[in-house]
């Protein structure tokens, strides 16, 4: 359960996600006589996908359909909800260890619940939740609102009374947005972290792992074990090596289970829900007293006793279950490691897979390895307290780690307390931590008294001094953006520099405040509105483009674009003087004054990231952040094709150039044509 809860974290990170509905409902009520009614849902599922019965087999792991009623006091349900339609039984390898026998719904089903209504004055309103899959991952599917009333009224009359709509579509920014071209600037290509840097993350977790105390004893152990009792070395190096692949299929099992289970963007929605961050605080947290030695963190010791004794045999079943037992008795050291890499890592679909091989990979190699050359046993230092400060110093990261979370749950609930001087001082309290640790002035409970500095020891502790010196000119000023002085190595962690105590944002012109209510100062001190409207009305005053900033508190790239690239001298005066900035945040969860619904989507409009987020997708079919997409003001038309994220300065600022060459040409034309 920890690991998959482990895993789940990784889904959280903040990053591109992407839209996967293949899944249609449909609802309408008949009376049948009296106060009692039929309720008639029906669901249509695109090719290639399948959903699953309400009724499943005894003892399945299928997140079946669920009908979900917001008061169902209005009614008594007269028996069960009936299914009918293309359901029958399958076998599916989403779910168990190795598939299971599944109730799944392909092409259409219809669901059919009598009920009768105690108080017919009232409207019955629920959803229906669910999951989607198809033969590699799974989604959850959007959940299907519904009411019905006993009036007789037709749910579209229902509809029309109930809502109050928001029609965001921009018909010439959707024409414009397919058919823009432009010489001159390079063609954007979707953005998604390179599988490499994720099997790196994985990998250079694995290596970690196997420094500490839970891991680096069985080493020679196991590598032992298996020469002495194999027959000759050819045996005992293939025994070496199954050994190696059992632990590379384990990890890699897991993180296939997750990928079906869940799929690469199941729970991105929650990527800066403050109840999901606050979670992974109070678990980092966890996981670096455990790093420090204040208790232990262990899977259930009946886990590791089971597996044990299946391993007691030669044969290979005997081998993998060894590595099973590894993989569970060093649960202490390698959980929290893993779920690092994993909450690190890039959502992807095959994310959790490649993070799992990286991970394992580095695990297995010893094993394998010191298995085919046993004399290499001799070159491996001895195990000592050494381990015990490699598990100290990753309690160190573990605890950093855990402010970023509480960091994104502070801004993007407004809670205003773990601003960027706070959260920089932890930082460098931590590391400063660190490094006294390594020097040897503090100790933690199973340390053993340090009677030698090692040169390693010294000089990692020295690294991680320059590092905590590096932190701390991070409260230097900026004198241009007259804030502090942004860490390019501390983007997308740290709060951004604004975003503080001390050093509040310049005074804005009131009289364009009180004219733009959403005019304000943004990321390093430039004027931006945060509501399209009002950016668009001001950009045809001053006659200026506009750049669309899609982003979020959460956005680890919108911080990297924002801290490494609009500081530039060329790039900040461009956005300050050239341009009319119009940032929307899509994670804002600052209310609506009233409840919205989607003109285009038909989905509920609760706040201002989900205004934000609905006019991305409606317009530019996408709900990835961070999205620039330059508009000409006067006809809200797109200039030059919108990009996401880029690191490169050179290619943002000729993004901007081309932009404002692309406006002043359709200044031209249109002067040209009155």
């Amino acid at each position: 359960m920890n690991f998959i809860f482990i895993a789940i974290l990784f889904f959280f990170q903040p990053g591109e996600k992407k839209i996967d509905q293949p899944v249609h409902w449909s609802h309408e009520v008949q009376r049948l006589g009296g106060n009692q009614y039929k309720l008639i849902f029906k669901v249509k599922v695109d090719e290639g996908y399948g959903t699953y019965s309400q009724y499943q087999l005894p003892n399945s792991s299928v997140s079946p359909i669920e009908f979900i009623y917001e008061d169902s006091s209005i009614v008594s349900f007269i028996g069960k909800n009936e299914e009918s339609g293309h359901i029958k039984k399958e076998f599916d390898p989403n779910f168990g260890a190795n598939g299971e026998d599944v109730m799944k719904i392909k092409d259409s089903a219809t669901f059919i619940q009598i009920v009768e209504f105690n108080d017919p004055s009232k409207i019955l309103k629920g959803y229906v939740d669910g999951i989607v899959c198809d033969t590699t991952h799974c989604v959850p599917f959007d959940a299907y609102e519904f009411s019905f009333s006993p009036s007789g009224a037709k749910e579209t009359d229902i509809n029309q009374n109930d809502k109050n709509y928001l029609d965001q579509a921009k018909p010439s920014l959707q024409s414009s947005y397919n058919t823009v071209q432009s010489s001159c600037t390079a063609e954007e290509k979707k953005i998604d972290k390179s599988n490499l840097t994720t099997f790196l993350f994985g990998f250079i977790g694995g290596l970690l792992a196997l420094l500490t105390p839970c891991v680096f004893p069985m080493i020679p152990l196991t590598v032992s074990y298996f020469t002495k009792s194999s027959k000759n070395r050819v045996t005992g190096i293939r025994n070496g090596l199954i050994y190696g692949f059992s632990i590379i299929g384990i990890y890699v099992g897991i993180g296939l289970l997750i990928n079906s289970i869940f799929g690469a963007t199941a729970l991105n929605d929650l990527s800066t829900n403050w109840i999901a961050n606050l979670i992974f605080f109070i678990v980092f947290v966890v996981f670096a007293l455990s790093f420090f030695g204040y208790y232990e963190i262990t899977l259930p010791s009946s886990w590791s006793t089971k597996t044990d004794s299946f391993g007691n045999s030669s044969s290979l079943i005997g081998i993998f279950f060894m590595a099973f037992t590894l993989a569970i008795v060093s649960f202490s050291c390698t959980g929290p490691i893993i779920g690092t890499a994993l909450v690190q890592s890039a959502t992807s679909k095959i994310g959790p897979l490649v993070v799992m091989f990286g991970f394992s990979l580095a695990l297995a190699l010893p094993f394998g390895l010191f298995a085919a050359f046993p004399a290499w046993l001799q070159s491996l230092p001895k195990s000592g307290s050494w381990m015990n400060s490699v598990k100290v110093v990753l309690g160190f990261l573990e605890l950093a780690l855990a402010f970023k979370f509480l960091s994104v749950a502070d801004m993007t609930s407004h809670w205003g307390f773990l601003r960027y001087e706070l959260f920089m001082a932890i930082w460098i309290l931590c590391f400063a931590g660190m490094a006294l640790y390594l020097f040897g002035f503090i100790k933690f409970p199973h340390d053993s008294p340090l009677k030698k500095r090692s040169i390693f020891r010294m000089a990692f502790a020295s690294l991680v001094s320059i590092w905590t010196i590096y932190l701390i000119t991070g409260f230097f000023t900026n004198e241009k953006t007259k804030t502090y002085h942004s860490l390019s190595l501390m983007s997308g962690l740290a709060p951004p520099a604004y975003y503080n105590f001390f050093k509040p944002s310049l005074a804005v012109d009131p009289s364009l405040q009180s004219k733009y209510k959403s005019y304000a100062k943004g990321a390093n001190n430039l004027n931006v509105f945060k509501d399209y409207e009002d950016g668009i009305a001001y950009a045809r005053e001053t006659q200026k483009p506009v750049l669309l900033d899609f982003t979020g508190y959460g956005c680890v790239n919108c911080r990297k674009t924002e801290e490494n690239i609009w500081v530039e001298d060329e790039i900040w005066n461009k956005l300050q003087h050239d341009f009319v900035l119009v940032s929307l945040y899509c994670d804002d969860d600052t209310p609506l004054n009233q409840m919205l619904y989607s003109t285009s989507r038909d989905k509920k409009i609760r706040n201002i990231g989900n205004k934000w987020e609905d006019f991305q997708i409606v317009n530019f079919q996408q709900n990835s952040q961070p999205l620039y997409v330059p508009v000409d003001p006067n006809t809200e038309e797109i200039l030059v094709p919108a990009r996401g994220y880029h690191s490169s300065i050179v290619d943002y600022k000729k993004f901007l150039q081309c932009a404002q060459e692309a406006f002043k040409i359709k200044q031209r034309s249109s002067l040209g044509a009155q």
